[in-house]
Formats: C-alpha cells, structure tokens, sequence
C-alpha cells in the first residue's frame, strides 16, 4: 500500500476530510458527484446486476480500457441470472474476470483513485466501493534518451509512466533483493514517488535518509524530479550536483548494484540516484562497455578537458593583462597585432564572447530540433566572423573561447557541465582582478569546497579525499572489469564483494598458476 507522507503545515481541505460510504447507491453516488464538482469527462453508468439489483459504474472514457470494461465489467454483470448470488463477495470473486480489485469504503480515498483512471463500481445495499484496476492512457514508447547516447550497449530509457519505469527496472535487475517503497506528495498533484534500494548491499541508514528527506517535503504540486531535488541537498548553495539524475535505465541499475538508491517520479522520465560523487559525474556508460585501456584514456580525456574549459579563458586573461612575460615573444607579438584595433580590456573581450556563446547555446536549446542545431552553428560562425571584423573583439578569442565550450561537452553529465559554465565566469573575474595567483585562489577555494562538500553524508570527493585504495581501480582509470572484485566503500556497507576473485584471463592453462 502507498504511504502517504505526513503534512506538518497546510493541508488541503478535501485531501484531508473523510465521507464514508453507505447503504444507499443514490447517496454514494451524491458524495462521488459533490467530491469531483465540475467534472464533465466523468461518466456515471447507471445498470442493473440480474434484474434488480442497481449499480453504478463510475469512470472516465480517455483514462480507463472500455474494451475491457464493456467486456469483463458491464457484460458479465448484466448478463447474470437470479438463479446467481447477488452479494458482493460473489461479485467481487467470482463474477469479474478483473485481475486486480481493491475495495474502499471512503468516498475521497475512491474520487483520489478514480482520476488516475480506475473505474469505480458502487452497489446498492452496499456501504463498499470496488476499484478496478484497468486504467489506460496515452504514454510514450521505450526510446534511447537523446541526451545520453552511446556507441555501445542497451537502448532504453525511462518514460513519463512510473508503471513502465518501474518495470524496466525490474527486468534489469531481477533479484528479490531490489526493494520499492512508495510515497505520495503534492497536496493537488498527489505525485506517486518510488525508492529503490537492493537490500543487504545498501546502507540502512543511508535508506532511512532518503526516507526521511522525502517526508519532510511539504509542498501543493510535484510535477518533476527537479522540485524535490533541491529539498534533499546536503548544501542548497554549492554549484555542485548532489543528485545524478539519469533516464538509462542501464545507469540506474548500475547505481543499485552499487549500493545506491534510485528515486523514481511519475510523470517525468529522469530519475535521481543518491549519494553521488565527484568521479561519478565524470564516468560515461561507454567506460564500462569498452575494454578498460580505451575506457581509461578516453577518461583521462575528460579529465583533462573539463580542466581545461574550467580555466581556459581565466589563464588567458591573467597572461595579457599581468603576466606578458610569460608568453613567448612570437606568440605575443601575434596576440598584440590581432588587439591593435581592440577598444575593450582582455577581460571584457572575454565576458563578451562568453555572454555571446551562452545566448547562442541557449537558443539552441529553446528552438525546435530541426532548426535549433543549425542556428546555434550558423550564429557562432556568423558572430564570431561578425565581430572580429568589426573589430569588438580578436581572433584568438574566438578560438579560446570555442575550445572551451567543446572542451566543457565531454562532461557525461549537463548538471556538472553547467557547474564549470558558472565557475569559469568567477574565475575570470579573479585572474583579471589579481593574475594568476587570483587563479590559483579561486582554484584553492574550489578544491576546499569540494573536499567538504558531502552527499547525503558522502564525501564528495571520494574515493579521493578521503584516499580509499581500493575504490581507486574505477576513479581516475577504469581497471579490467575482473580487478574490480570490490564495490565502494562509500555506498556499500556489507555485501562489498561482487565478483569472485582469480578470474584474470590465462588462455590455455585452465586458470591463474
């Protein structure tokens, strides 16, 4: 059964009230109609079970099956005799070819099932409800997410409808280990939430947290995983994500095998997965596809690129405006002709083409998808051509710039990307206040921060800071996949093991010796 979390604040007055159903058909239907108010797409079917007793089945046509209303409801009642038992055990055991029945006897709880598409039958003489399980709705197929692609492995993703994400989930990891818990928040929007943990290798206590998160959420509507994300950092201020949110399904289960908790909302295809850290959010699904020496490269690669884009243009500006005498003489020479006819400081030229290059990612973004990818290439061509010529800013600009933005793309995870964006701006800002050393400070203070920055109580930076050794063989590099006899430290509290140990490939010799 769903468990509902605890309203500490405001509650909204029908969600709250309780009507017990009664004897009377017309009375109940009476309740059902006041509860609902103006609700025109709600059908009340009024028949008859045999020929005398009186029914009503209450639903609506766009969110239920009518085909097996018609079918398994409708015809096997109207069809009974009066040689049949009419009672409501009957009914409910023997009559309904229905695979999946509840029965309620509050009038509230009955309208709150009803809108998520479960048809109602009400009898007459009879003080209970019976909720039939054969909602149906329009939803979107399993596709690949867009946003997370890769050369190599599944193709799924997560969906709009929580019944479909949760058995994806199920189909990837089927073990009796893998738990759900559900929850329901949102005062109007009632927003079904599920947590998923594998028992015996996930923290207790880091499941009670979650739990606890969760219920302390207070809010009228939950429509993505967005809302409750901010609710459930360790630090509401720190530009880092604490959450990584995902729609692969492979990820998802991956994050489980590890000792990590997956969260799951109705209505929205991403899904989060605590505690998270700052190597995690630089590990693609393709580095566990891939032999680990490809793997560890391509890792390092981005390593070093997000480095890059984070203080690219911070350097460039501290060299120009302090420190000339650290660019060799050809190179500055070219530099200082290129900015002959500039009128801005290296700083400004910098924030210029930055605000350009967000304005023009931005518009990529919001436009449709046919146009959008042109648009935002066409624009970086004709603006930075544009504005060279017109002598605002220099050519290598265009370049410092461009090489950052690329350099920013090989982050696997948008949120970690759009923490670098942010960064990158207070950084220039340093190096062209204070040179270098501002760029250093600013560098120190970021290293600080994510040092004592934690994760639902996760360091941040592990398996790092703190230095766990055996953590490391999937941090920095990616070691072969039978090296990796261990799970985190951080996530996993017993259960650590997941392979058997001795399996490094020995051709012809039946084993190690």
């Amino acid at each position: 059964m769903n468990k509902r979390s605890s309203f500490s604040k405001t509650t909204d007055e029908n969600s709250s009230s309780h009507t017990a159903l009664v004897l009377s058909l017309e009375r109940n239907v009476e309740s059902l109609k006041n509860i609902l108010g103006e609700a025109d797409d709600v059908v009340f079917r009024s028949f008859r079970v045999g020929k005398e007793l009186e029914a009503q089945l209450v639903y609506i046509p766009d969110m239920s099956d009518r085909l097996e209303i018609d079918n398994n409801v409708l015809k096997p009642l109207m069809m009974m005799t009066d040689s049949e038992p009419l009672d409501f055990s009957s009914i409910k055991n023997r009559i309904l070819p229905v695979g999946s029945i509840e029965e309620h006897t509050d009038a509230h709880e009955c309208v709150r099932q009803l809108i998520k598409g479960y048809p109602l039958l009400l009898l007459e003489d009879c003080n209970r409800a019976l909720l039939l399980k054969i909602a149906k709705w329009d939803k979107r197929s399993v596709e690949e997410p867009q946003t997370e692609t890769s050369l190599r492995g599944p193709r799924e993703g997560f969906t709009e409808s929580i019944s479909t994400n949760l058995s994806l989930l199920r189909r990837k990891v089927q073990s009796v280990k893998l738990k759900l818990k559900s929850f329901r928040l949102g005062r109007y929007t009632e927003t079904e939430i599920y947590i998923a943990y594998m028992e015996g290798i996930a923290k207790p206590d880091l499941i009670q947290e979650v739990e606890n998160r969760l219920k302390r959420i207070d809010m009228d509507s939950l429509l993505e995983t967005g809302y409750i994300e901010e609710f459930m950092e360790d630090d509401p201020y720190s530009p880092f994500p604490q959450h990584q949110f995902t729609e692969r399904v492979d990820i998802a289960a991956a994050g489980l095998i590890e000792g990590r908790i997956v969260i799951l909302v109705d209505g929205t295809p991403d899904v989060l997965i605590v505690p998270v850290t700052f190597v995690t959010l630089l590990q693609a699904v393709d580095d566990y596809y891939n032999r680990s020496l490809y793997s560890s490269l391509l890792r390092i690669l981005r390593y070093f690129s997000l480095f890059v884009s984070l203080t690219l243009p911070s350097v460039y500006v501290a060299l120009l405006t302090f420190h000339q005498e650290m660019i060799p003489n050809k190179l500055l020479m070219s530099i200082a002709s290129s900015r002959e006819e500039i009128p801005f400081p290296t700083i400004v030229e910098v924030l210029i083409m930055q605000l350009a290059f967000e304005v023009l990612r931005e518009a990529g973004l919001r436009l449709p998808r046919q146009i959008g990818s042109a648009v935002t290439i066409v624009g970086a061509l004709v603006v930075g051509e544009a504005a060279v010529s017109a002598g605002l800013v220099s050519a290598p600009i265009v370049i410092i710039i461009a090489f950052t933005g690329i350099a920013g793309f090989t982050a696997p995870h948008y949120s970690l990307e759009f923490s670098v964006r942010l960064l990158r701006l207070l950084l220039v800002l340093a190096g062209g206040m204070l040179g270098i050393l501002g760029v250093m400070y600013g560098l120190i203070a970021i290293a600080v921060h994510l040092c004592t920055l934690r994760s639902f109580g996760v360091p941040y930076m592990s398996p790092i800071a703190p230095f766990v050794a055996s953590d490391m063989k999937d941090a920095v590099v990616r070691a072969p996949w039978w090296k990796m006899i261990m799970r985190p430290r951080y996530s996993a509290k017993s259960n650590r093991r997941r392979l058997a140990p001795g399996q490094r490939p020995n051709p012809g010799k039946g084993g190690d010796h």
